[in-house]
């Protein structure tokens, strides 16, 4: 009996140990899996991104468009409570079945090119857990803050190298340095870097004294009339920031919009440049005040330091401002030309929105020329500005043509809600959109698609046009 029952133990002990070690084999196997599948993602996530940023990627990619729903599960995030629609992967019917980028590498010959086919709601569901996976941690972590501190310390910054590194965000603290060379103020030799903003923050003051601090007999009517429209135009700047009500942040807002006004005589003062200057004022006074925006009090800072940061953003403004003359000369021309590639990038990606919008006989003119004007400043929450401003600066020269991708994702971000509402209803809507609880996720998403959209229609210019 005592053989028996060890006989049976035995087996028992066998069986436990067998199926223990099929356990860990299924798990080895889904690790395996994983590991594969987070490969095949990062791969295709780089080649993608590639492709945006100007590297060089071995044959074609071939964005298709896919009729049956994906069914992997592992493709979805099981904490995301969002899910994108087949209207904000672009897959309207009035686009073509299959959008083909191909992009040669010079290093191989042709015939040895590999092929990538990826859907489109593949690639929005990789920009999506790629973006989910990175949020809040993406400009700051250990490893971007080296790659920064390594492109900033040389001699010699690279300042393209630093536009790719700035497109996906700046690391707060070093926000000031990166936005001056981005935008030329800074030059990219450090040897020459300090003497630089010292001339420049003394031609600022010179200005200053030749314009602004004269009486108003010395004044036309014209410019009489502009600086009142300056200062009615000043406390009205980001009023849901309490830091912009202060007298004394006021007062440098006036000196430098009036200031840039008589320097630029083609355009003079636009309302909404008032508001381009606001994301420069906060990044440069971050060298001086810690803490909160709401906590900050300008007149902690001696007055030369309040002049050195109001010439920083006045040269920065300048030089925003020379990248798009047209959007505040006469009619404000380039904004109209924008907002027209808009409306047709909107007809292409969304047809179904876009033809609601038609039907109920709204102009884009309507909603979309103040995010012209003021490049989504008002329509966002202000602590997410210069997130945003950090890839508009990142594209430089070409940040006119990538404000029609960035805002088409934006208004798109609503594309089931708009065709449900009526022309009024869309009027109120767009005018106060439900942006005031956004954190960086959903300005992380607008960013992604935009970059997605401008991969796939930049580089076949053939699909915007009628």
């Amino acid at each position: 009996m005592n053989n028996i029952n060890q006989q049976g133990l035995s087996t028992k002990g066998q069986q436990q140990n067998q199926n223990q070690n099929q356990i860990q084999n299924h798990i080895k196997s889904e690790a395996s899996s994983v590991s594969t599948l987070d490969s095949r993602f990062n791969q295709t996530l780089k080649n993608v991104q590639g492709l945006l940023k100007g590297r060089s990627i071995p044959g074609k990619i071939l964005l298709t468009r896919r009729a049956d729903p994906i069914e992997d599960p592992t493709l979805h995030s099981p904490s995301s409570g969002r899910s994108l629609s087949q209207n904000d992967a672009g897959t309207s019917d009035n686009m073509h079945d299959s959008i083909e980028v191909e992009v040669q590498d010079t290093t191989r010959p042709k015939n040895n090119g590999s092929a990538y086919k990826l859907t489109i709601s593949n690639i929005e569901t990789m920009f999506e857990e790629s973006h989910k996976s990175t949020m809040g941690a993406r400009a700051t972590d250990s490893a971007r803050v080296m790659k920064f501190t390594k492109e900033l310390s040389g001699s010699m910054v690279i300042v393209e190298r630093l536009r790719e590194l700035a497109w996906s965000g700046v690391p707060p603290y070093m926000r000031p340095t990166v936005w001056r060379l981005l935008l030329g103020y800074a030059p990219p030799n450090s040897d020459r870097r300090e003497g630089v903003l010292r001339r420049k923050r003394s031609e600022y003051l010179d200005c200053v004294a030749q314009f602004y601090d004269i009486p108003h007999t010395e004044r036309s009517d014209d410019e009489i009339n502009m600086l009142r429209q300056i200062a009615v135009d000043c406390p009205r700047t980001v009023p849901d920031v309490t830091f912009f009500q202060q007298a004394q942040v006021q007062k440098s807002l006036e000196r430098i919009l009036y200031t840039w006004a008589i320097r630029h005589p083609a355009s003079g003062y636009v309302q909404g440049i008032n508001d381009l200057v606001t994301p420069f004022l906060v990044v440069f006074l971050s060298e001086y005040l810690e803490g909160s925006v709401d906590n900050w009090s300008i007149s902690d800072l001696p007055p030369e330091k309040i002049s050195d940061i109001e010439a920083d953003c006045y040269w920065c403004l300048s030089k925003l401002l020379d990248g798009m003359q047209d959007h505040y000369t006469f009619a404000q021309p380039g904004i109209q030309r924008l907002v027209f590639k808009l409306k047709e990038l909107v007809r292409r990606i969304d047809e179904p929105v876009s033809r609601h919008i038609e039907d109920q006989g709204l102009e884009f003119l309507q909603f979309a020329f103040r995010w012209f004007n003021c490049l989504l400043i008002r329509e966002i929450p202000f602590h997410l500005v210069t997130r945003l401003w950090d890839t508009y600066l990142a594209e430089g020269d070409a940040l006119p043509d990538f404000l029609v991708y960035i805002f088409a994702s934006f208004l798109l971000t609503w594309s089931d809600k708009l065709q449900k509402l009526d022309f009024q209803e869309m009027v109120m809507f767009l005018q106060h959109l439900p942006t005031h609880n956004w954190t960086h996720q959903e300005l992380e998403m607008v960013l992604s698609r935009a970059y997605m959209w401008h991969s796939m229609f930049n580089s076949s210019p053939r699909h915007l046009v009628s």
